[in-house]
């Protein structure tokens, strides 16, 4: 899908400061992907769609993720926010035609990361975190990060968004533990 039918797409999907945000996490991803050698074209897509799904309702949601093989149960036991990702990847192959496996991936783990993240999935997760609108303790040293080592970029990420859910005493979703444990193991040995 070219890029002007894509935001066109997207457009009708959310709210205009949503919309705002999406062009924003487009643009970081597009800077990124220049840095680390990947391609602009699938990393602008993947962020584009990335909140594809973001104001669906709760209800619908969760039937997609009770009839989606493909979709984890236990997303149910989590708190609805992070559901738009995985949620979103599916409507996106089905509503709108994507099917290339690297974009989806990115769309789905987008909120929750995962063990073995590839660059893609990385760079769309971090985008999201770290576009220009954020404004959270740690975002700029995060920023700052990511013009240097993407990986790191990500765990530093993935321990503020840990330690926040833990002071608000919530759950914290499996994979999120996951792409932090993966990236601390892959980061010089384990020795950060």
């Amino acid at each position: 899908m070219k890029k002007d039918k894509a935001i066109e797409v997207v457009r009708q999907q959310l709210t205009q400061e949503r919309f705002d945000h999406t062009l924003r996490v487009a643009e970081t991803g597009i800077y990124l992907a220049k840095i680390y050698g990947i391609s602009e074209k699938k990393t602008e897509l993947a962020a584009i769609f990335h909140d594809y799904a973001k104001y669906r309702s709760t209800e619908e949601m969760a039937r997609w993720i009770k009839s989606t093989k493909t979709l984890s149960k236990d997303l149910l036991n989590y708190h609805h926010e992070i559901w738009h990702g995985p949620v979103g990847a599916v409507l996106v192959e089905r509503e709108c035609g994507i099917t290339d496996k690297d974009i989806l991936s990115a769309i789905h783990y987008h909120t929750t990361g995962k063990a073995m993240m590839s660059k893609l999935d990385m760079i769309i997760f971090l985008a999201d975190y770290i576009e220009p609108n954020r404004s959270f303790p740690g975002v700029e040293e995060v920023r700052e990060m990511a013009d240097a080592d993407l990986m790191r970029a990500c765990w530093m990420a993935l321990r503020n968004t840990c330690i926040f859910l833990l002071e608000k005493k919530v759950t914290v979703y499996p994979d999120t533990f996951y792409a932090y444990n993966d990236l601390t193991n892959r980061i010089d040995g384990g020795n950060l």
